[in-house]
């Protein structure tokens, strides 16, 4: 898919974020807004996938480690084809097949179950490893928050990718720089974040996360290291929304049928 209408698919897929978090009356926009284009280039433009056939054995592979920003994913999955768009309006809702983390089990498309903030990154790395182990050709995608990284797992996990020099791993870093309780640097500071996943053995870039080109480019240059690769994607979070772009109290927050009117018109004027 061309840049044009990547644009075109983000733009939509912000629009389904509000429109299922209204419904759902609850759930965590700032973060879902802010990796719309990280998971919107994954899916349509970078990733090898089959949603008519979901287990095909040469698949990338793509996990959120953030597993609370699902919406996100679940929007992507729906408008892939992994299942039909009319499930959105059930997300969180008892015997939705869209529930409030990712759930392997219940819904089409999720590779791992997610939620407790580390695991993903942990299984992503395992699931690198299988494939370099077998030989297979697939790419393993995960993304996590800056948050996230204040868990020590997700330290482990990267000493462990780098000494087995996966370089069929490349992760990105939803760096919008806030988390529930305020900002990242006030709670536990993760600088100087790109010296720190060099020091582990990573090959690094840093990008703008709401820049296509930027984050299509990224991709591609890491398929030809021997290392594994983090992408350190700068995003704001609560994108493409003026009153929740750059505040951490949309973090958890669900919008109001007035607040979810005045986004939709900004996000489809954006």
């Amino acid at each position: 898919m061309d840049i044009a209408n990547l644009k075109i698919k983000a733009k939509t897929i912000r629009r389904l974020i509000i429109e299922m978090l209204t419904e759902a009356g609850s759930g965590h926009p700032g973060g879902s807004l802010s990796c719309v284009e990280i998971i919107t280039a994954i899916y349509f433009h970078i990733m090898q996938h089959r949603p008519t056939e979901p287990n095909w054995p040469g698949r990338d592979r793509f996990i959120l480690s953030k597993g609370h920003c699902c919406p996100t994913l679940y929007a992507s999955l729906a408008l892939s084809g992994y299942f039909d768009t009319s499930h959105l309006k059930t997300l969180r809702k008892l015997g939705s097949i869209l529930q409030g983390h990712p759930d392997m089990l219940t819904t089409p498309g999720i590779e791992v179950s997610t939620g407790s903030l580390g695991q993903g990154f942990s299984v992503a790395c395992g699931m690198a490893l299988s494939a370099k182990i077998d030989k297979r050709g697939c790419r393993i995608y995960v993304l996590l928050g800056d948050g996230e990284t204040q868990e020590g797992q997700v330290w482990e996990a990267a000493m462990s990718a780098a000494h087995y020099k996966l370089g069929n791993l490349t992760a990105f870093l939803d760096y919008n720089k806030l988390q529930i309780d305020g900002r990242v640097e006030d709670i536990i500071g993760i600088e100087p974040v790109k010296a720190k996943w060099e020091a582990f053995g990573w090959d690094v870039k840093e990008i703008n996360g709401h820049n296509f080109e930027e984050i299509i480019k990224a991709c591609e240059e890491a398929k030809s290291s021997n290392k594994p690769s983090m992408i350190i994607a700068h995003t704001i979070k609560g994108k493409g929304v003026s009153f929740m772009e750059g505040k951490a109290e949309w973090h958890g927050v669900a919008p109001t049928k007035e607040e979810a009117g005045q986004a939709l018109l900004e996000i489809e004027n954006g």
